[in-house]
């Protein structure tokens, strides 16, 4: 089997293309570039009732690239998917480079949700998610649009739009629009084709400063919230425009 050379992959990521495989056993990878994209506009990220109580609740602990290995291998264990080896193993050195990245939920010691991604200028490409309890994926994504929103990330893109990333706040954009949220989000200019598209589905602050995935880290010590026992629920919720 070939080798996916990981800076290949990053390569791909920021010329808006991801590779996928025809499942778990498949010998060869295959570009994707779909005509419409799904994104989670960060400003628009739509929390049920129950999902907020349960977020603030902190039933379930949260942890960042705790085992990103163990993410990864939870999201292929189905019986259609489209991460193989050689792809899993490119991910994984991405992570050893610090492009990717993984949001963990656990139950007491138990993994039992969460998703993993990449990591480019203000963009986070949202790969794949897993469930094992009752909104644990939900959980997860909560996280990470808390975290991006957090460090002044400006696209998170989900690739393909699924019911259950429609209930949560995700919209299809036509490639032309992705791909100027694209350019903006790794430094260059928004093109004035699709300009009033890219508004309506960009954020409605512009990020301050350099992306940086671990502000939500040091503003959940700084508020006394990380840790077993600290009220990261609450934060993760104001973060994501939810106050009562």
């Amino acid at each position: 089997m070939s080798h996916l050379d990981p800076r290949l992959l990053l390569q791909g990521y920021a010329s808006g293309i991801f590779p996928m495989a025809d499942g778990r056993d498949a010998n060869e990878l295959y570009w994707v570039e779909p005509r419409t994209r799904a994104i989670i506009p960060l400003d628009g990220f739509h929390l049920s009732r129950s999902l907020k109580r349960t977020i603030r609740s902190d039933v379930f602990s949260v942890t960042r690239d705790r085992d990103f290995a163990g993410v990864i291998a939870a999201c292929a264990d189905r019986e259609e998917t489209w991460i193989n080896d050689e792809l899993e193993h490119a991910m994984i050195s991405l992570h050893g480079s610090g492009h990717a990245h993984s949001i963990e939920v656990w139950s007491g010691e138990r993994l039992v949700g969460g998703l993993y991604g990449v990591k480019l200028g203000r963009a986070f490409f949202g790969e794949s998610m897993f469930s094992r309890a009752t909104d644990a994926s939900k959980v997860a994504l909560a996280w990470l649009v808390a975290r991006l929103k957090a460090g002044n990330f400006a696209l998170l893109d989900c690739q393909f739009m699924t019911e259950h990333l429609a209930s949560l706040g995700a919209v299809n954009i036509p490639r032309e629009t992705y791909v100027a949220l694209l350019t903006a989000a790794l430094g260059g200019g928004v093109s004035a084709a699709g300009g009033g598209a890219v508004a309506s589905v960009a954020s409605t602050v512009p990020p301050a400063g350099p992306p940086d995935f671990f502000a939500l880290d040091r503003l959940l010590e700084l508020t006394g919230a990380a840790g077993a026992d600290g009220p990261a629920g609450k934060v993760i919720s104001q973060l994501l425009g939810v106050t009562s």
